[in-house]
């Protein structure tokens, strides 16, 4: 069983303290080369969190009965076979954005991501809680993909979901900039990836430091009063 506090904790490293994206600095690849817009990065989160989720489980399971030798090759085995079936998963049913997500499907096999939590993670851990490990850490890129492509492609083209309808037929992306907006191209390029990464990784900087800030204030004793003679 996990404890509270043990989801809590595996919670918050995953979607925070531990961001695989924003503290990490793991998988940059796929995240500077498929967050052109907020679906594709969005979707191969998605296949990754099915990935790590299966592979912690299994590795979790049979851990006691990896030699410690050959512990690395057996770990991109099962990560493998599961990426296989998601990128067959991907090929039969939404074959556009296979297409589109090209060969970072099947590179979800050498991602550090995948490969770090469950070496240092599931490799350690029941498998329970390497399930929400797991589950967590791809949220954790999930979001941030997300976002970093909503925000490259609404500076860069005016719109967000754009391609949706290669996941779900008959959608359409929004226009939410006005239709002859020029857009910014270097958004759109690997330049713009790394200024826009950076930004976040600066906000969340700021943002932590804000807290730490604020738990000090609170911690801190009262200043002592003083009273003035008197005359």
């Amino acid at each position: 069983m996990i404890t509270r506090n043990e989801f809590r904790q595996i919670a918050a490293n995953g979607l925070w303290k531990q961001n695989t994206s924003l503290v990490q600095i793991l998988g940059l690849c796929p995240l500077l080369a498929v967050t052109t817009n907020l679906v594709n990065g969005a979707m191969l989160s998605l296949a990754t969190i099915i990935v790590m989720a299966a592979s912690s489980v299994a590795v979790a399971s049979l851990r006691n009965l990896i030699p410690h030798e050959i512990r690395i090759p057996v770990f991109i085995l099962v990560v493998a076979s599961l990426v296989t079936v998601i990128d067959l998963l991907f090929n039969a049913n939404l074959h556009q954005l296979y297409l589109v997500l090209g060969i970072f499907i099947p590179l979800i096999v050498t991602n550090c991501i995948v490969l770090a939590r469950v070496e240092a993670f599931a490799n350690k851990n029941p498998p329970l809680q390497s399930l929400f490990d797991g589950v967590f850490m791809g949220v954790g890129m999930l979001w941030t993909l997300s976002l970093l492509g909503g925000l490259r492609e609404l500076i860069g083209k005016g719109t967000l979901f754009s391609g949706i309808d290669m996941v779900i037929p008959g959608l359409q992306p929004l226009q939410l900039l006005p239709a002859d907006y020029p857009g910014f191209l270097i958004a759109m390029l690997p330049p713009g990836a790394f200024i826009v990464l950076g930004c976040l990784i600066a906000w969340k900087n700021w943002v932590d430091a804000r807290i730490a800030a604020h738990r000090s204030r609170k911690t801190l004793p009262p200043a002592p009063q003083t009273v003035s003679a008197a005359q």
